[in-house]
């Protein structure tokens, strides 16, 4: 998109928008959480609930989805949301990862 500036003249002229290379602002980072075989089904739905504010039945999704596939992205975000979702579900001592990229 071109933002509209004027130039040393006052005379308006277009500028490509400029792009913001800072990865907090993009969201670039996720939360894994990985499968463990220590934790029920319901312990794992309530701790993603409460992480990451998310309906039953989106948990569930991501639960199964770790049981299966040994791992869910379950939250996508910037660096801080990443950190608090992250230590929410390390409460109970679940596995996660925060990645980039």
């Amino acid at each position: 998109m071109d933002m509209i500036w004027l130039n040393d003249g006052g005379t308006p002229e277009a500028r490509p928008e400029e792009q913001h290379a800072d990865t907090d602002i993009l969201d670039a980072y996720r939360v894994v959480l990985f499968n463990d075989e220590e934790h029920s089904f319901d312990e794992v739905i309530f701790q993603i609930i409460k992480a990451v504010r998310c309906t039953r039945a989106t948990a569930e999704k991501h639960t199964w989805e770790v049981h299966t596939r040994g791992l869910s992205i379950v939250y996508s975000g910037n660096i801080a949301n990443c950190i608090r979702v992250s230590a929410v579900l390390e409460e109970i001592a679940l596995k996660t990862e925060i990645q980039t990229g």
